[in-house]
Order: structure tokens, then C-alpha cells, then sequence
């Protein structure tokens, strides 16, 4: 990761693709408007620690994203609140198992890891 300031003033965020001492060239690719839409999509508007500590876990091993309240995975199983396995829906037969398997290993997780600080 890198921050440029040119010349003229203007700033880049990115990282560094490739770079070529000869001719003194750098090929970098922007980071910060991509970051900031990943993270839009990842944080869910009005949900609460526990929905979204479950988004999350989906998230590490899925691409989620957050459609209101409701989780969407894999852009066909839909999981609503309060984001139990029988809150699943749509999507294939195997999508909508890998789903509801996730959330009751997270459920787990989360009840042996008991109440946070």
C-alpha cells in the first residue's frame, strides 16, 4: 500500500502492481474508491452486533453482501433475521446447505464464546 503525491498537488491511494527501474515507471492500482464500496456492501445499515458478527462469518469464506436486513450469499440464498438456519432461502440445494451449515457453526461459536465485554 501506497499513498503518491504528485507534483500538481494530486493524491493517490493504491498498491503497488509492478515497477520498472530503467525507465523510473510504477504501475499501481487504486485502492481507496474500491475499499470504501467493499465496505459499504459489508456493513450492514441498522443491523444489530450479532447479525452482522454472522455476516461476517459468511463473509470469510462466501461473497455476501447486505440487501436491507437481509444477508444475501452468493447473490441467491437470502437469510433473514433472526439469521437461523431455518431463516434460509432460495439458491441451489448445495448453496442453501453450505449456508445454513456456516450459521450453525457461527451460532455455536458464538455460544460457547458466550457474552462479550
Amino acid at each position: 500500500m501506497l499513498s503518491i503525491k504528485t507534483t500538481l498537488g494530486d493524491e493517490f491511494d493504491g498498491q503497488v502492481v509492478t515497477f520498472d527501474r530503467p525507465s523510473n515507471i510504477l504501475a499501481r492500482e487504486e485502492l481507496a474508491l474500491r475499499q470504501a464500496e467493499a465496505d459499504a456492501e459489508r456493513i450492514g445499515v441498522g443491523v444489530t452486533t450479532q447479525a452482522q458478527g454472522i455476516f461476517d462469518a459468511l463473509f470469510k469464506t462466501l461473497p455476501v453482501r447486505w440487501d436491507k436486513t437481509s444477508i444475501v450469499v452468493m447473490n441467491e440464498v437470502r437469510v433473514s433475521s433472526p439469521y437461523l438456519p431455518e431463516n434460509v432461502i432460495g439458491g441451489t440445494p448445495a448453496a442453501n446447505d453450505r449456508v445454513k451449515k456456516v450459521l450453525e457453526l457461527e451460532r455455536r461459536r458464538l455460544q460457547t464464546r458466550g457474552p462479550g465485554p
